[in-house]
This record gives structure tokens, C-alpha cells and sequence, in this order.
């Protein structure tokens, strides 16, 4: 996982369970104490909690039990103490979610893991290669990363000038999965950040009355002009199973002329005023 230094733009009120990846456990801490300066916390930390909680494994240390804390602390959790407020405080022990299992990939932290570390993750599903992950898998990783694949003979795969050569050139990581005489490349390339195009509709819009909230509604534009049609779609699969040079296959186009969640909630620790 990338590592991040502590994070002093982010605090509890602009915590999402996408950024909460960004930070470390000091950070949250420190966002812990800041909040509590600000009076946020009592009622807002059950929420709070549940947005640390999808990268963050947090463990509540009652009545200043020092052997509880010696022993997250060996396990490389953080522990610290922060108030609620003026009559209240909460002791916690956290460590952040390791991402070591393709299950562990999410929507909100695909783009929080390096390509290198993807491909390691891939690599212990079992060796099985891409298609070996659920199509639920696929689709994590490839909201993140450019994915592509290729299975080729061991002796060709590293051909001078040929794809390897040049997605590596490009940018990607790559990892060979074993297949007999032939090899499986899963290449991997983080994508870069995009934003939604917005479109602004006055008030003689048709989509509504003027109000200020039409003004700033956000507007997903999809562009199927050269999409084709399930009817022009014809792909057939070989008849032989076994993988020979005249069926192997790749998962992009080389061009002309190419050779090639969820844990408890926290105990009730303030009592009923």
C-alpha cells in the first residue's frame, strides 16, 4: 500500500470512506483531538467511527487497562486516548486494513494501492490467473487500473519489440502466471483521476423551475455514438480447447502492423445524562 504522510487537509468533517485510505493512524488521532476542540464529536462519532472502520480495524480500551494496550500495541496497532467532551473520554487501539487477499479490494481503496502491490495481491489468488477472479473482482480493480492480458508461448512472450516490451515501456507492472509451456502477462497501470463533466441548466430550462439546486446538478455524459450493436457483434470461441498458436488470445488490440464490512458498533461509553 502507498504510503502517506501525516495528512493536515483532511479532517473529520471532510472524511469519506474513499479519503480515510489516505491517512495513517496518527492522523486520525490528531483529527480525533481536533474535534474534540471543536465540540463535534459527542454526538457525530458513531458516524465518525463507521467511516474509520472501512480502512481502519478499531478495538475500545476500557477502565486504562495497560496490558490490553501492551498487547494491541505488539500486535502494530496504534493506541490513543482522545475526549467526547468535557466529562468523557475513549480510549482506542487502531491499526489500518491490510490489503493482502483479492476480497480485500473495494471501490474505495483500489486507487489507494499501487500496481506493483495489485499484481502481488493477484498473484496470491491461488496462481490462477485474471480469469480466475470473479467478474465482482474484475470490476474493483479495473474502476482503478488499465488491465490487460495476453498467454504466450514462454519463449515468445519476451519477444524484443513486441507487447511485453512495450507495455512495460509504457508504464505498466506485470506479472507472469505459469500456464505448462505457455504464460499468462496481467499487466497493470493505475488510471488516471478523472471528473464528472458538469452541465450548468439555466432557468428557462425545461429540466426545471430555477431553483439555485437545478443550477448545480451534476450531469453524467455517456457517449455511445461508436458503440456497436449487439447484432454486429460476432465473436466465436475455438472448437480445440487446448491452447495452440492459432487460438491463443489477447485482451487489446496492438494495432497494424503489432507482432504482437462490517464490525460491531462501538460499546455505549457516555451514560445517559
Amino acid at each position: 500500500m502507498k504510503e502517506t504522510t501525516t495528512n493536515k487537509a483532511l479532517s473529520l468533517k471532510t472524511l469519506t470512506k474513499s479519503t480515510v485510505w489516505d491517512v495513517q493512524e496518527n492522523d486520525i488521532f490528531r483529527m480525533l483531538d481536533s474535534a474534540d476542540k471543536e465540540g463535534e464529536l459527542r454526538e457525530n462519532l458513531r458516524h465518525i467511527a463507521d467511516i474509520i472502520r472501512s480502512a481502519f480495524m478499531i478495538e475500545e480500551i476500557k477502565d486504562d487497562n495497560k496490558l490490553l494496550e501492551d498487547k494491541y500495541t505488539k500486535q502494530g496497532y496504534k493506541v490513543g486516548t482522545f475526549k467526547v467532551d468535557e466529562t468523557a473520554k475513549v480510549t482506542w487501539a487502531i491499526k489500518k486494513r491490510p490489503i493482502t487477499r483479492v476480497t480485500d479490494l473495494t471501490y474505495e481503496n483500489i486507487r489507494h494501492i499501487s500496481a506493483a502491490k495489485l499484481l502481488e495481491v493477484i498473484d496470491r489468488n491461488f496462481g490462477g490467473g485474471w480469469d480466475s477472479l470473479s467478474q465482482s473482482i474484475q470490476d474493483i480493480i479495473e474502476s482503478g487500473f488499465d488491465i490487460s492480458t495476453t498467454t504466450l508461448p514462454k519463449d515468445r512472450l519476451h519477444k524484443k519489440g513486441g507487447m511485453y516490451e512495450k507495455k512495460v515501456a509504457d508504464g505498466f507492472e506485470v506479472l507472469e502466471v505459469a500456464k505448462g509451456t505457455w504464460v499468462e502477462a496481467i499487466f497493470a497501470k493505475l488510471k488516471p483521476e478523472t471528473i464528472k463533466p458538469r452541465m450548468k441548466f439555466d432557468d428557462t430550462s425545461s429540466f426545471g423551475d430555477g431553483d439555485e439546486d437545478d443550477d448545480d446538478a451534476d450531469v453524467e455524459i455517456i457517449d455511445d455514438y461508436n458503440k456497436p450493436d449487439e447484432d454486429d457483434v460476432d465473436i466465436e470461441d475455438p472448437d480445440d480447447d487446448e491452447i495452440n498458436e492459432n487460438n491463443y488470445r489477447t485482451t487489446f488490440d496492438l494495432g497494424d502492423g503489432e507482432d504482437d464490512e462490517d464490525a460491531e458498533s462501538l460499546s455505549d461509553f457516555i451514560a445517559d445524562e
